[in-house]
């Protein structure tokens, strides 16, 4: 796992998956009934710094950004360690283990993660960009894995790398004396 070098930097994740069945429909009550917990054990997990939520909901589910049969889960974390932790070492670990009752197999990567500077909140349409660049593109210091991670440093030395120098500005004229 790589952690976030300094507190100037935080992790930031998307993951969306795509519904078997509408969300009122009773086959995924037994995911609807985990939502509560899973999210409050989220929001008490050390590392923990902000989750969507749908204006005056306790979650996200009723966003759909990505499609109409499509949730969306974007979170922000201290390091990777952190997320990693809640998400295989926790109750979210059952949500995982039985998503396939709830959710199509994708066969495009369905998470991203990349690093952001402390207090930055991102944006669904952020997030979903960084989803596409993965896609496209695969794992790199902008949109990566947990398979195939970077760290905070070499995200944001592949940022100023993908930047190009702007060009020398002119040195003011000279006055004659």
């Amino acid at each position: 796992m790589t952690a976030s070098p300094h507190p100037a930097a935080h992790l930031a994740q998307l993951n969306v998956a795509t519904l078997l069945h509408p969300f009122d429909d009773p086959r995924i009550a037994p995911f609807v009934e985990m939502l509560d917990p899973v999210n409050a054990a989220a929001d008490g997990t050390p590392g923990f710094v902000w989750r969507l939520v749908e204006e005056g909901e306790a979650d996200a589910t009723g966003l759909r950004p990505a499609g109409e049969n499509v949730i969306v889960n974007l979170s922000v974390w201290e390091n990777q360690e952190a997320l990693w932790d809640f998400a295989y070492r926790s109750g979210h670990l059952e949500v995982m283990r039985r998503r396939r009752e709830w959710f199509e197999r994708h066969v495009e990567a369905h998470l991203v993660l990349w690093w952001i500077p402390a207090g930055h909140i991102p944006t669904v349409t952020e997030a979903l960009e960084r989803l596409a660049d993965l896609r496209a593109h695969g794992p790199s210091p902008r949109a990566f894995t947990f398979a195939s991670s970077y760290s905070a440093v070499e995200a944001a030395e592949g940022l100023r790398a993908a930047v190009p120098a702007r060009p020398a500005e002119a040195a003011p004229p000279t006055p004659r004396t």
